[in-house]
């Protein structure tokens, strides 16, 4: 250990000019990142405003049994990663195709026009997006109701009524609003692959599927092991603007929209247990860091350099 002192002041007294370049970068990072890490004891005590966090008494992990007590323990937990689970799949799965083809797209002008579009929707607050998907499926007013289905001779459906549909409606909103940011990723990482591996393969032979399923889709593994790593971390963490405002909070949906993110906020609203909110947010975060370590783990034992640590 003491000589691993002498070495480091060697590396710091080489570059120096280096470390005080990322000086900046890191007192953001300790002050955003890691100073506020102190508030994870509000998680584990009874929080008493008058006597301020240290000076509350602790109370274990009272706060996090509240979570797992009740009736909807169960469904907001099974909502949570059944949805973030098809989030991930048809993220990568949409991304990817999209992303292929605009790059096979011959006319460079559409092909731009085309990415714009599609990367629109991800600029759109949760609110537009609510008011949009309201627009469609309204009960009174709504396009579906009184435009569409009228010319088919189907009744008029209460979406908002009815939580059937809403495990097929998020999926597609979702999508609709974040596969512009995933496929330009892609596209960019496509952007790196050398044209020599496609040249060689059409003097070969090979045709635009065998380029695409032997050279584009394995040169792509990489990023796509990273991009659903990242999102596995967050696989307990809920859009809530689309799981509170798309749904517009509707009562009758709660068993097919409930997830942890909206269930704490409404309970942190009727009971204001800072505490139990607090408890909430640990939770995901440590199961969030467990399954990248897993995810990683596994994907290490497979293809060690495909592993992003």
């Amino acid at each position: 250990m003491p000589e691993s002192i002498p070495a480091f002041c060697k590396i710091v007294r080489a570059y120096w000019v280096f470390y005080i370049m990322m000086l900046p970068a890191g007192l953001v990072l300790i002050v955003n990142n890691y100073i506020p890490m102190f508030g994870v004891l509000i998680a584990f005590k009874n929080i008493n405003y008058a006597k301020g966090i240290l000076q509350s008494p602790w109370i274990g992990f009272q706060n996090f049994k509240f979570l797992f007590s009740t009736e909807a323990a169960w469904i907001i937990t099974r909502n949570t990663v059944c949805y973030n689970a098809v989030f991930i799949f048809l993220n990568l799965l949409v991304a990817i195709a999209f992303a292929i083809m605009f790059n096979e797209m011959r006319g460079r002008f559409l092909s731009k026009f085309h990415q714009s579009a599609m990367f629109l929707p991800f600029f759109l607050s949760m609110i537009v997006v609510s008011y949009l998907v309201y627009a469609f499926l309204g009960q009174d007013h709504g396009f579906l109701n009184t435009v569409v289905f009228p010319k088919f001779g189907i009744e008029p459906i209460e979406w908002y009524s009815e939580p059937k549909y809403w495990p097929l409606i998020l999926p597609f909103v979702n999508i609709w609003k974040n596969i512009g940011y995933y496929t330009v990723i892609y596209m960019a990482a496509m952007l790196g692959i050398d044209n020599e591996y496609y040249e060689a393969a059409l003097m070969d032979g090979a045709s635009k599927w065998h380029q695409i399923k032997n050279i584009t889709i394995p040169l792509l593994v990489p990023v796509m092991i990273v991009m659903t790593l990242l999102q596995i971390g967050k696989i307990f963490y809920a859009d809530f603007g689309l799981f509170f405002q798309v749904t517009r909070n509707a009562g009758a949906l709660y068993p097919a929209t409930q997830v942890v993110d909206t269930y704490v906020y409404q309970t942190f609203l009727s009971m204001g247990d800072i505490g139990m909110s607090s408890a909430a947010g640990v939770f995901q975060s440590v199961v969030g860091f467990l399954l990248v370590l897993g995810s990683n783990l596994i994907v290490r034992r497979i293809s060690k350099e495909n592993a992003l640590f």
